[in-house]
């Protein structure tokens, strides 16, 4: 299997390693924080900072996260915070979503992907401060 990465020149000089380096400190310290799952820090660092695609960056972010979720679910965990029958069926909803999710993103305009994202943004930006 034959990776988009192999190819992808774009990144590999010193300055662009640098700032995904930074930017992957800065989605995992915020996803630590805030349990983002860090896709709403990733995906726009991706797009203007690193200048890739909108589905490239999507699916980069998404690659990312595990790494970040699990660090961070360790430490939720020894505080004692993870009610894991909670966690068990909301990640096998989450399992199914992500399946579902990523199959239409390859469907979705860039334009209209952008838009919904903003407007999601906005919503959970609602959300947070009506609480």
């Amino acid at each position: 299997m034959k990776y988009k990465s192999m190819d992808n020149k774009k990144w590999q000089n010193k300055k662009d390693k640098v700032k995904i380096i930074i930017l992957g400190l800065c989605t995992g310290f915020l996803s630590g924080l805030f349990a983002s799952g860090g896709g709403l820090i990733a995906v726009p660092g991706l797009l203007y900072f690193v200048k890739t695609e909108e589905k490239e960056a999507r699916a980069i972010a998404i690659f990312s996260i595990l790494p970040m979720v699990l660090a961070s679910m360790f430490i939720y965990n020894k505080a004692g915070n993870i009610d894991l029958k909670m966690g068990v069926l909301c990640g096998v909803g989450g399992l199914i979503g992500g399946w579902i999710g990523a199959k239409i993103l390859n469907k979705i305009n860039d334009k209209y992907l952008s838009l919904i994202f903003i407007i999601f943004l906005i919503y959970a930006a609602i959300l947070t401060f009506n609480k």
